[in-house]
């Protein structure tokens, strides 16, 4: 027996048209220069799509055409999000911050046809052009001098003239197979170089729905979200998608991503919610702390994520400001959301921040799974570690024209974070497989460790890697940054660390350093860590 529900394609497109016309009020403020900002509506924002389809279609994107942005969080990049896919090209987001060898190697891979560009990147971009093989054109956004791109032999035009030229009305298709891409982003390439994941419309479809659900974010037509989150890094975790399908306004900061700039744009725009990675928030904490005056009072909650959360840091917005943060697991690979901390029903206080602290519940759509080294799957009791394996409607099942078998187990993606799983599908995360410190036969959790010194006052950052060791072949090196005006001493640390960690856990060996180094998408970069000390670059200190 067949239903008798209409087959309704769930399509970037549809979630595009709901926008417009049941939210046509809602706005999008990009902050520019000076502190001024543009605002357009939703309904402004989809002809402005509208005009975009035209003009890419003149410039021969046709089919599945990949269109790239080289971009910031801003209005032009989210009519290229609105505009690509729905008239059946494919959005690809490009890395700003990879290396320029990465990003001409995932150009091409990706084989991008047109590049969308912010005039501030230009300069970032005319380094790599001339070797995009593929790249036929860039649109360039914004007044600025583009004379530095005109000698790649590519095809190089104004973004607004383009519009202005274009018509303001596209018969959008609405027969797009919901299970072709969408969107395609690519992994950050810490080992080898940078795989492919392609975005279905179904699945940026149901991840979308997922976020604005109340076990996601509860994204809503009263919110107003400020993503701080590049839109480059796995699709600004679904919050531009999920804004157009609840209603929500977009608060765009642009390029001005310090703590200053945003906390400015808090206090004029008046978002409730945001999302970024700890590292931001951490700086705004600290820049609240020394600017006590300043507001951000309009902020309800902050999804936080890309790596874990302190719980210090979950606590002191809370207690500091009311604020309510909402630790997320994905990655790439995930579309990225997979789950979020929301504390069960009826906690509060120190048992609410506990669970707050993990990785958070599978969110509907997602299952999980952890298995030990041979593949065994082992039971969901919150002891058990081993790796987590996921799988769903918006979990990836390859990468893009690359076998990679070892990623894969039976359906499964292999996350290679390593953790435990409860009954009530909470994640705790014990390490990245490639990060765990194995120490005399037993394991060391890195990210523990790391939480705990970042509960120190005097502590701003804390990294935490295994180095070679004769007696017991791994152990734990600390490297911490300290807050401004204070100083660290790694003798009294490590006593700060003596009654919230194993004896045996205690490193030896610390290094305080100026900042600990960041990946393209904020996360810490602890193979530099390991390669800074291999090289004798830091100074350690031996207890």
């Amino acid at each position: 027996m067949r239903s008798t529900m209409q087959d309704f394609p769930l399509t970037i497109g549809s979630i595009m048209r709901f926008g417009a016309e049941v939210f046509g009020d809602s706005e999008v403020v990009t902050l520019m220069d000076g502190g001024e900002r543009r605002r357009r509506r939703y309904v402004e924002t989809v002809e402005r799509a509208a005009r975009l389809a035209n003009a890419l279609r003149r410039l021969g994107i046709d089919g599945d055409d990949r269109v790239a942005t080289f971009m910031w969080n801003n209005a032009e990049h989210l009519e290229v999000y609105l505009a690509a896919p729905s008239m059946g090209a494919v959005l690809h987001t490009l890395n700003i911050r990879l290396f320029p060898e990465q990003v001409t190697y995932i150009a091409n891979h990706a084989e991008d046809k047109v590049i969308v560009a912010d005039d501030s990147l230009i300069p970032v971009l005319a380094k790599v052009l001339a070797d995009m093989t593929t790249v036929q054109t860039v649109l360039v956004n914004g007044n600025a001098d583009f004379s530095d791109l005109e000698s790649s032999g590519k095809q190089i035009l104004r973004y607004e003239q383009v519009l202005a030229d274009a018509s303001p009305s596209y018969d959008w298709p609405d027969d797009i197979d919901e299970r072709c891409a969408a969107a395609m982003c690519y992994t950050s390439g810490t080992t080898g170089n940078p795989k492919g994941v392609v975005y279905s419309h179904r699945s940026c479809w149901l991840h979308s729905m997922a976020v604005c659900t109340t076990n996601g974010t509860a994204m809503g037509a009263d919110d107003r979200t400020l993503p701080v989150v590049p839109m480059f890094h796995a699709n600004a975790w679904g919050q531009p998608y999920a804004a157009f399908m609840s209603g929500a306004d977009l608060i765009m900061p642009d390029r001005f991503l310090q703590a200053e700039p945003i906390v400015g744009l808090i206090e004029t725009e008046k978002p409730t919610m945001s999302a970024a990675v700890p590292t931001i928030w951490n700086d705004i904490l600290q820049f609240l702390r020394a600017h006590p005056d300043r507001d951000i009072s309009s902020i309800r909650k902050i999804l936080c994520g890309g790596s874990a959360v302190p719980r210090s840091l979950i606590q002191a917005f809370d207690e500091e400001h009311g604020i309510t943060v909402i630790q997320g697991w994905g990655m790439t690979e995930t579309s990225p959301l997979a789950s979020t901390a929301n504390p069960p029903a009826g906690t509060s206080g120190d048992t609410a921040w506990d669970y707050q602290a993990k990785a958070g519940r599978l969110m509907f759509g997602v299952d999980g799974r952890i298995v030990d080294d041979e593949g065994a799957v082992l039971e969901r009791d919150g002891k058990a570690v081993g790796e987590i394996e996921v799988r769903g409607p918006w979990v990836t099942g390859s990468y893009y024209k690359e076998d990679d078998p070892a990623k894969f187990d039976d359906g499964w993606l292999r996350t290679g974070d390593v953790g435990t799983l409860d009954p009530q599908g909470y994640i705790t995360l014990t390490d990245r497989a490639k990060d765990v410190i194995k120490s005399g036969g037993e394991w060391i959790s890195s990210v523990d460790l790391e939480v705990q010194l970042m509960a120190h006052p005097a502590i701003l950052e804390a990294a935490v890697v295994g180095v070679p060791d004769e007696k017991w072949q791994e152990r734990p090196l600390a490297c911490v940054v300290a807050k401004q005006g204070e100083s660290l001493d790694p003798a009294t640390l490590r006593d700060f660390l003596a009654d919230r960690v194993a004896k045996w856990w205690l490193p030896e060996r610390w290094a305080v350093i100026e900042s600990v180094p960041k990946t393209s998408v904020g996360k810490f970069d602890k193979k530099v860590l390991r390669k800074q000390y291999a090289d004798g670059e830091l100074e350690v200190t031996t207890l």
